[in-house]
């Protein structure tokens, strides 16, 4: 099955780590090209090609302000995503619990061998 291109869907475009950087940098501001340079200390190119295809699936948003275009996250897409992921972390969640209890019962009887003199110990 021939892979989907990185501009069809916002799955595909998260599936890049650098373009999820570029996300986390934007997360709750609104950023310029040069400040994404700086701050993710990668080259112009590299960052507007990540912003390109972001744009492209809606992700980012961009806003002109005098000479520079501000860039800005737009959530929506990812609620696909989110409903997908979290179908994963239920699951991984009931496996967390039943970890738990596990060691909750390991921890109880280690309090009750405690309590209990070593029969090894006696002669």
């Amino acid at each position: 099955m021939a892979r989907a291109a990185t501009t069809t869907d916002a799955f595909n475009a998260v599936a890049e780590p650098r373009r999820r950087e570029i996300l986390d940098a934007l997360a709750g501001r609104e950023l310029s090209v040069g400040e994404l340079v700086e701050l993710l200390h990668v080259a112009q190119p590299v960052v507007s090609k990540h912003l390109k295809v972001l744009r492209e699936v809606g992700l980012v948003e961009v806003r002109d302000d005098g000479r520079r275009r501000l860039y800005r996250v737009d959530g929506r897409p990812l609620r696909e995503v989110h409903a997908w992921a979290g179908r994963y972390e239920r699951l991984w969640e009931e496996r967390f619990a039943m970890v738990d209890d596990v060691l909750a019962e390991l921890v109880d009887e280690g309090a009750t061998d405690a309590g209990t003199p070593d029969r090894r110990r006696r002669s």
